[in-house]
């Protein structure tokens, strides 16, 4: 059962859906319902479905034409509607419900309500059903071909001259047996044959080397262009995208991914057409030398056609589940190995070990049903061939016996149909490397396809160096249905320093990320200098940004690569100037090697200050008007905060800063404080006017920091 609190026109009533086995009910208990109760049945076409609308859930009831019913309710009743969704997809499938409740339930799709392991990020059901046919996929890539137009058509001719080139040895066999060999006269022409093959072969081999060496540079580059794009295209997705999908997801599509299409492209792609001329072109002799002889030839084709059919989608279903296992395995290592520290600190190296070891069993089993198909269709498009060569050599001793055709043409149909059954065995394996790129495609343009939701403005205003004014107007800002600000309306002036306060969850950091736009309001306005942030270019608005935060994160490269990551053409004396701001000079002239020497991945060669001290001088040198301070000194000891304090009084010095700090001694520099609750302003002056309110929220999260440090000192 699931109770609902809203009515159709969103007042605050009472209501129940109700699940059974067969049936799905609503009862209207409000008043004016009077307990009245409708109901349909489980039947196949239906379904339920969970969703949020406008900062409300809403429950839908849908038929195969159309939605039947909808209910809502406030957004605190989500949990409660998605356990009622398992349960009702629990019930189609069958299961009871202590099966569906029981106390170790495990994670499970909210749409169909498959079960989820504990390292899949997707539904592998929902995913399947999504997915795109495997053709149409490959088909997008033709956007990346544009610009190497000439050198594919290059190809494309190189392909036909060495399989053309190809064909002339056996075509010479003919005339060879027939007028030389078999009447053992002309013997004079035999070195003229021997030096004609020769010379094919050697033509053949020259277009086949350079047919190669042109699909694989086209190749190479189109794959390259897709890397290029889809990590440019990365780069412009908020953090919401990044929020919900793991790092080793993503690594192993623009990595994995674009080299399956790459080897797609630059060796199956080249076999397959090569394989479609010599066949094309191969039939067009079989015909002209013998019609009836070449039907026979052609007598297995439907039946391959059928089977070429009957795997195409199970291996495209199979490269699915293989990928995103692949993924899965790749996401436990990018967590693993950068966390090495934590997992030894916690003693869980056996247990990663197994977490590891199960991501490789779904490899495993992946490849297992796709082996298990392809076993059976190699093996049967091999005997099909072979029985095509004997129908063949019978059908055509048949015709040399009754004289329809020489000995010569007959040998020649054999070199013929040799190189046709080997073309049409290669194209058959064609189908295993088609869906495995169609599905890696697939993989990419999910990326490609997600629309940024911080949008580039389409009149945007450049507005150069700012002054640094920010006002919040009305803002609002929800995550999914639950509300995290609600009318914050606020005011900071250039070169003016506020500081948030507030319990944890209250909406500080929130309320920093919308500043710098790494997400978009939902209500109301951000102004810098009068002009609403979304009106401005986004790279050219966060140039006037510098950010400073909790967990300094530094890239693996020099210290001075990471002082001038914001201006990577800076001098070296104006990053030793930023650094002397900052404090980090004297302790950077301390290691092996000064200014080059190298941090680590995401610094661990450094102490957290050190770290700290770097991103100040890394936002110092790019001399932002706007600065962020988030729990800049929260994770450093008294003595450690004391010098970062002296740099960041140095950062702050003529900009318009914001901070967010728990340690409210860190924001006595700060002309005024705002305090957040529960996603309001419920306080705003300076702190010792806030401090005089002895009820205020403020001076109660004061006095419990003095007693806990007064706990601690004694």
């Amino acid at each position: 059962m699931f109770g609902l609190d809203l009515d159709d026109e969103l007042r605050f009533a009472a209501g129940e859906l109700i699940l059974t086995p067969t049936r799905l009910w609503h009862m209207d208990q409000s008043a004016a319902g009077g307990g009245r109760g409708r109901s349909w049945p489980l039947d196949p076409g239906f379904e339920l479905r969970v969703g949020d609308r406008s900062g409300l859930g809403l429950i839908e009831w849908v038929g195969p034409e159309g939605r039947v019913a909808s209910w809502r309710f406030t957004s605190g009743r989500m949990s409660a509607a998605r356990d009622f969704l398992e349960r009702y997809t629990a019930t189609r499938r069958g299961e009871t419900t202590s099966e569906a409740d029981g106390a170790s339930k495990p994670r499970a799709c909210p749409v169909c309500g498959a079960g989820l392991g504990p390292d899949q990020t997707e539904c592998h059901r929902c995913a399947d059903r999504a997915a795109k046919p495997g053709f149409s996929a490959l088909l997008r890539l033709t956007r990346f071909a544009g610009k190497r137009r000439a050198m594919i058509a290059l190809g494309m001719l190189l392909t036909l001259a060495s399989t053309a080139a190809g064909l002339v040895p056996p075509y010479l066999t003919q005339p060879l047996l027939d007028d030389v060999l078999i009447p053992r006269r002309h013997f004079e022409l035999f070195p003229w044959y021997m030096a004609a093959l020769a010379g094919a072969a050697v033509l053949a081999w020259l277009l086949s080397w350079a047919r190669t060496y042109v699909v694989a540079w086209f190749s190479e580059r189109i794959a390259a262009d897709l890397r290029n794009q889809t990590y440019e295209h990365l780069q412009r997705l908020s953090l919401e995208y990044f929020g919900g999908k793991r790092t080793g997801d993503l690594m192993s599509r623009i990595g994995s991914d674009t080299d399956r299409i790459n080897n797609f492209l630059s060796i199956n792609l080249l076999d397959f057409s090569t394989d479609l001329v010599m066949i094309t072109l191969t039939s067009a002799m079989l015909f002209w030398l013998d019609p009836w002889l070449a039907l026979a030839t052609l007598a297995p084709f439907p039946i391959i056609a059928w089977l070429v059919g009957m795997v195409r989608g199970r291996l495209k279903r199979g490269f699915q589940r293989g990928n995103r296992a692949w993924s899965e395995m790749t996401s436990v290592l990018a967590d693993t190995i950068p966390g090495i520290r934590v997992v030894k600190a916690f003693a869980q190296e056996r247990r990663e070990v197994e977490r590891f070891r199960e991501s490789n069993d779904r490899v495993l089993t992946a490849n297992d049903r796709i082996n298990t198909t392809w076993a059976f269709f190699g093996p049967m498009i091999s005997l099909l061939t072979q029985l095509g060569l004997l129908s063949v050599w019978g059908f055509g001793a048949w015709r040399v016996y009754q004289g329809d055709i020489t000995p010569g043409i007959l040998m020649a149909f054999q070199v013929y149909i040799s190189r046709f059954y080997v073309r049409l065995e290669s194209m058959s394996r064609m189908v295993q490397a088609t869906q495995r790129a169609a599905a890696s495609t697939h993989r990419i343009f999910e990326i490609l396809d997600r629309v940024p939701s911080i949008p580039e403005p389409t009149r945007p205003v450049h507005l150069g160096r700012v002054r640094g004014e920010i006002e919040f107007r009305n803002v609002a800002f929800r995550h999914g249905a639950r509300p995290i600000l609600e009318d914050i309306s606020l005011s900071v002036q250039p070169g003016e320093m506020i500081g948030l306060v507030g319990p944890s969850g209250a909406g500080k950091s929130t309320l920093v990320n919308l500043v710098c736009r790494f997400y978009d309001v939902g209500e109301g306005a951000i102004l810098v200098d009068g002009v609403d942030i979304r009106s401005f270019p986004v790279s050219e608005y966060r140039r006037n940004i510098g950010i400073v935060l909790q967990e300094p994160f530094l890239f693996y490269g020099t210290i001075a690569e990471n002082i001038a990551y914001g201006m990577p053409g800076a001098a070296h004396e104006a990053i030793v100037a930023a650094a002397r701001a900052a404090r980090a000079h004297e302790f950077i002239l301390r290691l092996p090697d000064g200014y080059d020497s190298i941090v680590g991945e995401r610094g661990q060669s450094l102490s957290g200050g050190e770290r700290q001290r770097i991103s100040i001088a890394r936002a110092l040198l790019i001399d932002p008007r706007i600065l962020i301070l988030d729990e800049a000194t929260s994770s450093v000891d008294t003595e450690t905060e004391r010098e970062i304090q002296v740099a960041l009084d140095n950062l702050i010095e003529g900009r318009t800063t914001i901070a967010i700090a728990h340690r409210l001694s860190t924001l006595r520099r700060a002309d005024r404080l705002v305090v957040l609750e529960h996603g309001r302003v419920v306080e705003s002056g300076p702190h010792q006017d806030l401090l005089e309110n002895p009820s205020g929220m403020f001076s109660r999260l004061h006095r419990a920091q003095v007693e806990l440090a007064l706990g601690v000192a004694e």
